[in-house]
């Protein structure tokens, strides 16, 4: 009985045509090839699951209450001339009193919101041991002077050339703001405007501690 055959293929040898091979023969590096293949894939299925589930649990996390490194930690210490340039204020003379340190800048519409419930509680703490202080972050010193004057507020204003203060405490964005113990400790960090409560809260329970 006659088999048709397709041209330059042998009855007697192996079938010459690729596509009839076994495909683990037709591919170089056979099945070992198409496993790493695999396990290159699943990797990076794995990698992008990550990084979502981090990136996810990042914007479900509220940004004001992320531990800061310094929390504990001794203040770092500066000498910064006020925007008047009337005095320098160190904050290693404010040692014994509690002290609250704010970054802020005339630009930072943020910082404008913040400004009445500092003000407020400027005005009922500092004649209680409880030193303000605002730190002017990349900003011109002449519309930092006229905020000031539109907006009002007796504590002293300084400037921080090239940034190293806020540098030194980790200053991502303003307004944020660290509450000092009298013993020049970082007790509590507040990332964006401070209400008033939050002032007021982290103020009193730093004046009622001893030491």
């Amino acid at each position: 009985m006659h088999r048709s055959e397709h041209p330059g293929e042998s009855s007697h040898g192996p079938p010459s045509d690729p596509r009839r091979l076994h495909p683990s023969a037709a591919t170089p590096g056979g099945p070992h090839r198409r496993r790493s293949r695999w396990i290159t894939v699943s990797a990076v299925i794995v990698g992008v699951g990550l990084l979502t589930a981090l990136f996810g649990f990042g914007l479900g996390r509220d940004p004001s209450v992320i531990r800061s490194p310094l929390l504990g930690r001794r203040a770092p210490d500066f000498a910064l001339r006020t925007l008047d340039e009337s005095r320098t204020v160190r904050l290693t003379d404010l040692r014994g009193q509690v002290v609250v340190v704010n970054f802020w800048a005339s630009w930072c519409a943020a910082c404008r919101e913040e400004h009445p419930a500092l003000t407020a509680a400027w005005d009922r703490y500092s004649d209680q041991g409880v030193v303000l202080v605002g730190v002017d972050f990349q900003d011109r010193k002449g519309p930092a002077l006229e905020f000031m004057r539109e907006m009002g507020g007796g504590w002293p204003v300084v400037e921080d050339p090239g940034g190293r203060t806020a540098l030194d405490y980790g200053v991502a964005g303003v307004p944020e703001t660290f509450f000092i113990g009298r013993d020049g400790v970082i007790r509590f960090k507040q990332i964006g405007p401070s209400p008033y409560e939050v002032l007021t809260d982290q103020i009193q329970r730093l004046l009622d501690q001893r030491g």
